[in-house]
C-alpha cells in the first residue's frame, strides 16, 4: 500500500502519478471482453459516465505519458481513441447521437490535438491521424450548418436538433471550438483557424457569456429569449501568446480564475462543491484546470511565478486526502478539507493524476508544431459531414442547463491555454 502523501513529500512525483493512474484505470473496462473500447461505464442509467469523459481521461493519460515518460498505457490509449473516431473520423460515432454535444465532440478533438502537439506515437498509416482528427472536429463545428443567426451566432450546446439542450448556447461548446482554432492555427500556421478563434472570442463578449470587465465566464443561455437570460453559474473548466492584447486578456482570465477557483491556493468548485450538488461530470474538472494552467506556463512563461506555486499547493492538498478505500489511497473530491470525503470515482482519480503529473511541467518540452518537430499528418478537408438535422427544436429544461454547466468549468482553463496559443501564433 502506497502512502501517496509521503511519496509526494519525498519528491517521487512519477511514482505518485503512476499509482493514481493505475487506480484511475480500475474504473475503465473497455479493454475487457464484450465491452466498448474508449468509454467509461455509462451513460446513465447504464453507468455513471457520459461519453465525453472517456475522451478527457485519454487526454489526461497522454499528458501523463508526456510528463512522466511512462509508456505503460500508450497502447490502451491508442486503441481507445481510435475506436471512438466515428465513421467520418470526426468523433461523431452513431451510438452517442442521443447525447452528442459540440462540447463532447470538442473534448475528443482537444485530446487528438494534444496527441499531435505532444508527439504521442502516431497511429498506423491506415488509421485516422491525430492532427486530421482535430481538423475533422473543427471543420464540422465551423460548418455554416452549426452556426445560425440566433443570439448573433455561436455554437449550440447539442448537435442533433432533437436532443434536449439544442436550444441552449453555452460557453463550453464555444470555448472548445475557440481552443481548437487557436491550437490548429499555431500547429499549421493557417490563419483561417485563428480568424475563427478571434470571431468566437468576440461573440462570447458580445452575447455576454464572457464579462469584459471582470473576465468571469458564464454558462450559457437559451435561444428562445435571444440569449438575454444568462445562466451565470461559473465552473473551473471554462476558465482554463506575442500580442499585447492577448497577453492582457490572458492575465485577466488567470487572475479571475485563481481568485475564483483556487481560494487559499486549493482547487475548489464554487458553483457546486459547497452545497454538495456536484455531479459525476463536475467532479472531474479540477484536473483539467491543473493540466491547462501548467501548459499555459510553458507557452507564456511570464505567468509561471503566479500560477505554479498555486498548483503545487493545490496538488499537495489533493494528495493529502487520498486515504480512502481498501488500499487506503482512494482520492475523494474535496481537496480543501484534508480528509477523504468518501466519494470516489474515475473523475476524482483523474483530477489527481492531472495535478500530480503537472508538477513535472518544468522539465517538459514545449508542445511542437508542424514546423518544429511535429509528425502528425493532417487533412484540412476532414469533417465534411457536420450532421445538420432539419427537425424541430426541443426546448431546454433546467436539468439540461445544469448538465451543460457541468462542462463549463473547463472553459476558464481551456480559454487560458488557448489564449497562450493565440499569443504565440500572433
Amino acid at each position: 500500500m502506497a502512502n501517496l502523501a509521503l511519496l509526494l513529500l519525498l519528491g517521487d512525483i512519477k511514482k505518485t502519478a503512476a499509482t493514481v493512474a493505475w487506480d484511475m484505470l480500475q474504473y475503465y473496462h473497455g479493454n475487457e471482453s464484450g465491452q466498448t473500447p474508449g468509454i467509461l461505464p455509462g451513460p446513465p442509467p447504464a453507468g455513471d459516465y457520459y461519453w465525453w469523459e472517456g475522451g478527457a481521461m485519454w487526454g489526461t493519460l497522454i499528458d501523463y505519458w508526456y510528463l512522466t515518460g511512462d509508456t505503460t498505457y500508450n497502447d490502451l490509449t491508442m486503441q481507445a481513441i481510435q475506436f471512438q473516431t466515428g465513421p467520418d473520423d470526426d468523433f461523431q460515432p452513431p451510438n452517442v447521437t442521443l447525447s452528442l454535444g459540440n462540447d463532447d465532440q470538442g473534448f475528443w478533438g482537444m485530446t487528438a490535438m494534444l496527441a499531435a502537439e505532444e508527439k504521442f506515437p502516431d497511429p498506423p498509416a491506415d488509421k485516422p491521424q491525430w492532427l486530421a482528427l482535430a481538423q475533422g472536429v473543427f471543420n464540422t463545428q465551423a460548418s455554416p450548418e452549426r452556426h445560425d443567426d440566433t443570439c448573433g451566432g455561436g455554437l449550440r450546446w447539442q448537435i442533433p436538433p432533437t436532443n434536449p439542450g439544442y436550444s441552449y448556447k453555452n460557453s463550453i461548446a464555444n470555448g472548445c471550438f475557440f481552443n481548437l482554432g487557436a491550437r490548429l492555427a499555431r500547429y499549421t500556421g493557417n490563419t483561417t483557424y485563428s480568424d475563427w478563434a478571434e470571431k468566437t472570442w468576440d461573440w462570447m463578449i458580445s452575447v455576454g457569456f464572457l464579462n469584459k470587465d471582470n473576465y468571469a465566464i458564464y454558462d450559457g443561455a437559451d435561444v428562445s429569449n435571444n440569449c438575454t437570460q444568462i445562466n451565470k453559474a461559473e465552473f473551473s473548466y471554462n476558465n482554463a501568446t506575442g500580442s499585447d492584447t492577448w497577453k492582457n486578456r490572458l492575465e485577466k482570465l488567470v487572475d479571475h480564475g485563481l481568485e475564483t477557483f483556487f481560494p487559499d491556493g486549493i482547487a475548489y468548485e464554487p458553483s457546486c462543491e459547497g452545497v454538495g450538488t456536484c455531479t459525476t461530470d463536475m467532479v472531474s474538472f479540477k484536473g483539467y484546470i491543473h493540466r491547462w494552467y501548467s501548459t499555459m506556463t510553458q507557452l507564456a512563461p511570464f505567468m509561471a511565478p503566479k500560477v505554479l506555486p498555486v498548483l503545487k499547493t493545490s496538488t499537495e492538498a489533493a494528495i493529502k486526502q487520498c486515504t480512502g478505500g481498501a488500499l487506503g489511497r482512494q482520492c475523494g473530491f474535496k481537496w480543501n478539507t484534508g480528509k477523504y470525503d468518501g466519494r470516489t470515482g474515475a473523475g476524482q482519480e483523474m483530477n489527481v493524476v492531472g495535478a500530480v503529473s503537472s508538477l513535472l511541467i518544468g522539465d517538459a518540452a514545449v508542445p511542437v508544431t508542424g514546423d518544429s518537430g511535429g509528425t502528425s499528418k493532417g487533412n484540412p478537408n476532414a469533417g465534411s459531414k457536420p450532421n445538420s438535422f432539419q427537425r424541430p427544436e426541443t426546448p431546454v429544461t433546467a436539468g439540461d442547463k445544469a448538465g451543460a454547466g457541468i462542462v463549463t468549468i473547463i472553459i476558464i482553463g481551456s480559454l487560458c491555454t488557448a489564449l497562450t496559443w493565440m499569443s504565440i501564433g500572433a
